[in-house]
């Protein structure tokens, strides 16, 4: 199995040469590598913290470089792993619902908006107090990689690092919109939310229940493709009780991939953003889109710490890295993009995946209605002067599934990408300018985007 980093970089074997200290503490806890980027995991040499807190070691500090090697005081892969898994959300390692959820979703049907939402503040209260994962969003994982590709580059006193650019035809960035369908009410918006949508140019994935909540039928379903749209399955009925237990969400997940095979697709979402990785294994899905990036405002806590795609076992997890629209209007209060803006800034500095969740439930009413048409405008203007490229969740899992079958060998010209599908594959070079990685994207040639392409050619990351 490769390296999470080579996944997550896709550079020629040997250019980042990683050797993990063995003598690891016996528990596992938090600490920080330079000056972004939070990690939980075993290390050696300083203590780990028990919590996340300012005191945590610097454990960039502890790293030695030595005969183009980068000596990491932890095993770069189990940290990574406890990141994209939550391992540290203890609350949910055991895959056991909150005490408190169990009651909730036995009334919630009869409960009406405004006594949920009330409800629903109590228990997320204080949740702006949280340090870990950092509000709006946390790029700890990215942060980590960029870091230890500095000091390679430091290390081997390489000019440059090539390695496979992450989206194709050069693009900046990454965003897709996403719809969760939940009520009967919703189900009859999708087709005026396709008309919105459409309006903007933009193409989405609608996740429908399949049990209890509304009739999915096929010509609903034909009609989400025939304009172009996606489908995806999400979860079965809703009640939050996915993963009550594992007996139950193995017998629930056999309808569901029953489900997911009857509606022709390769995508799936969990209820309330539910999720429990080490049971994946029982998906019969591509692709998930159950993991939030920063999930302070969510009834599981936790996040993946990443603005990237990253695989579990084989299921692509795609990961929801922007506020959802029920909680920015219902539990913030707050009817503007601001906070939408504000996280796009930060993934498109680390040329990542925007993510949005927007149920049609939520949005029928016209102040709301308003508010996603400028987060659409908002996208598109990222789309024509930002080069984000505008995607949907299954053309992120075709694209990430190649992108990982590719290779970049010496050629006779230069770095070339072997077991390439795809000629939107770019390769680009890592460089050191002063204390940030600079990203250079190498157009296609011969082609005739490479006229349109010299403004994609460098990326500046943050501070390392």
């Amino acid at each position: 199995m490769e390296s999470y980093l080579s996944n997550y970089f896709r550079c020629p074997d040997h250019a980042i040469q990683i050797v993990s200290e063995h003598h690891l503490s016996r528990e596992s806890g938090y600490f920080i590598f330079g000056n972004a980027a939070t990690l939980f995991g075993r290390k050696s040499g300083t203590p780990v913290a028990e919590t996340a807190t300012s005191s945590m070691h610097n454990a960039a500090l502890e790293v030695v470089l030595n005969d183009g090697k980068v000596r990491l005081p932890f095993d770069l892969n189990e940290v990574l792993e406890n990141s994209y898994k939550e391992a540290y959300a203890e609350q949910w390692r055991n895959g056991a619902m909150s005490v408190l959820s169990i009651p909730y979703y036995l009334v919630r049907p009869l409960l009406p908006v405004a006594a949920r939402r009330h409800l629903q503040k109590v228990y997320l209260r204080g949740w702006d107090k949280l340090t870990f994962p950092r509000w709006p969003v946390d790029c700890s994982v990215d942060n980590l990689l960029e870091q230890i590709l500095a000091f390679a580059l430091k290390a081997t006193e390489a000019r440059e690092i090539p390695f496979i650019w992450f989206w194709p035809d050069g693009y900046k960035g990454c965003a897709l919109m996403t719809h969760d369908v939940e009520t009967e009410m919703g189900r009859a918006f999708c087709r005026t939310l396709m008309d919105i949508d459409d309006s903007f140019g933009v193409k989405a994935s609608f996740q429908v229940i399949p049990e209890e909540r509304y009739v999915v039928s096929p010509d609903f379903l034909d009609e989400i493709r025939r304009r172009g749209h996606e489908v995806a399955v999400h979860d079965l009925n809703h009640d939050g009780h996915l993963y009550k237990s594992k007996n139950q969400f193995v017998e629930r997940v056999a309808k569901i991939n029953d489900y997911g095979k009857k509606y022709r697709t390769d995508g799936f979402r969990a209820g309330v953003l539910y999720r429990k990785q080490v049971w994946y294994d029982q998906l019969d899905f591509a692709y998930d889109m159950s993991v939030p990036n920063v999930a302070h405002l969510d009834p599981q806590r936790g996040g993946c710490c990443t603005v990237m795609p990253y695989f579990i076992g084989d299921i692509l997890e795609i990961p929801v890295t922007t506020i959802q629209d029920y909680t920015l209007f219902n539990i913030l209060g707050d009817y503007s993009t601001k906070i939408w803006r504000e996280q796009t800034r930060i993934i498109y500095e680390k040329s990542g995946l925007m993510s949005f969740i927007v149920h049609p439930d939520y949005v029928i009413k016209h102040h709301e209605r308003v508010v996603y048409e400028e987060l659409l405008h908002h996208i598109v203007d990222l789309s024509e002067q930002k080069s984000v490229w505008l995607s949907t969740p299954s053309q992120v899992n075709e694209w990430w599934r190649k992108r990982a079958q590719m290779k970049l060998v010496p050629g006779a010209g230069g770095w070339k990408i072997d077991n390439c599908s795809d000629p939107r594959a770019r390769i680009a070079y890592a460089r050191l300018e002063g204390n940030r990685v600079v990203y250079e994207i190498k157009p296609s040639v011969p082609s005739q985007r490479a006229e349109n392409t010299e403004h994609l050619l460098q990326v500046k990351t943050g501070s390392v």
